[in-house]
């Protein structure tokens, strides 16, 4: 192994891993990919110090070049618009300071518990409620998970275990298996839940590796994944959606209504058909977390209110999802309005 050439060792690297060691970090290099041209870059850059670009090749791809517009071209691009600071917009929007434990577990809701499983993802999308989040200090290592398991035994009310991040599907396969089998371990987990957008911008990490990890669970699991415009939806991206629905993966997606990327009806009725196409059900339609930063991205309650009405008019229940709202302090969503 010592005598191991460059070439060799990068062989053992998972395809995934050296796409993500691939991705888009810098701003001049992601727009020279689109083809678009800015004479002044500084407040790009700036709005990047705060929270850097990254980016998968393989949803850059998906944006459609000399475009300023493109809808998957504004959740990623660092934007002078995050530059605007508002008293109403909080680093923490959500309340997850007050309801953390201990580092990497929160306990907002009756039954069910999250887990901060790393602070690593594989894009960074500039309406994250985490953006300021301190990971460094509240991400449950190997090391803390003696302490989850203590709290799950003294807690036998909770019956659902959520891992989330960061993106839970960053770590790699031999992590996430040691995870999922200390959460096995807790006879009271009935269901684990793991938030990813892993497949909708790094298919490739769908492997056949992981697809064993996740099925050999004795656990009902329930992916939640996060799309938010009927473009994310590509062939590989369904391929790797189909191959979790045949080992029984319970599929949902949450959307966030998103000011210039798919606050309309159109879009949102396009995106809960093509979602279905991918055996994926409508979950929630978020509205924006009131993060700092992102103030650009937000919508009024009436306008939020005359597009769902307008989607439920235009699709079959199964395919509307519900609209809410999270607060900090709530003890459940807040659903912003009813169903016709």
């Amino acid at each position: 192994m010592a005598n191991m050439t460059n070439i060799e060792k990068t062989s053992l690297i998972p395809n995934w891993q050296q796409e993500l060691k691939s991705a888009f970090t810098n701003i001049n290099e992601l727009l020279s990919f689109l083809n678009l041209n800015v004479e002044d870059l500084s407040l790009y850059s700036n709005a990047a110090k705060k929270f850097p670009l990254l980016v998968t090749r393989s949803y850059a791809e998906r944006i459609v070049k000399s475009d300023w517009n493109d809808p998957l071209l504004r959740q990623v691009l660092p934007h002078p618009d995050e530059l605007a600071a508002h008293p109403n917009y909080l680093s923490d929007p959500v309340g997850d300071s007050s309801a953390s434990i201990s580092p990497g577990l929160i306990h907002k809701y009756y039954g069910r518990i999250l887990i901060i499983s790393t602070g690593a993802c594989a894009i960074h999308c500039r309406y994250c409620f985490r953006r300021e989040f301190p990971y460094s200090d509240n991400s449950a290592h190997r090391s803390q998970l003696d302490s989850i398991s203590q709290y799950l035994s003294n807690h036998t009310e909770v019956t659902e275990v959520i891992l989330s991040g960061g993106d839970p599907l960053t770590l790699s396969d031999s992590k996430l298996q040691h995870l999922l089998e200390q959460l096995v371990k807790q006879p009271q987990v009935e269901r684990i839940r793991i938030h990813t957008r892993i497949p909708i911008v790094l298919p490739s990490r769908i492997t056949q590796a992981l697809i064993k990890t996740l099925s050999s669970t004795p656990k009902k699991v329930i992916i939640v994944i996060h799309s938010n415009h009927p473009n994310e939806l590509n062939h590989e991206v369904s391929a790797a959606l189909l191959s979790l629905k045949s080992i029984g993966v319970i599929l949902l997606n949450q959307t966030v209504l998103l000011r210039g990327v798919n606050d309309n009806a159109d879009t949102l009725v396009k995106l809960s058909h093509r979602l279905f196409d991918c055996s994926t059900i409508p979950y929630y339609l978020h509205l924006l977390d009131k993060v700092t930063g992102a103030t650009h991205f937000d919508s009024t309650q009436a306008h939020s209110d005359n597009i769902y009405q307008q989607i439920q008019e235009r699709l079959p229940g199964y395919l509307v999802p519900k609209l809410v709202r999270e607060e900090a302090g709530k003890k459940h969503k807040t659903i912003m309005a009813k169903r016709l």
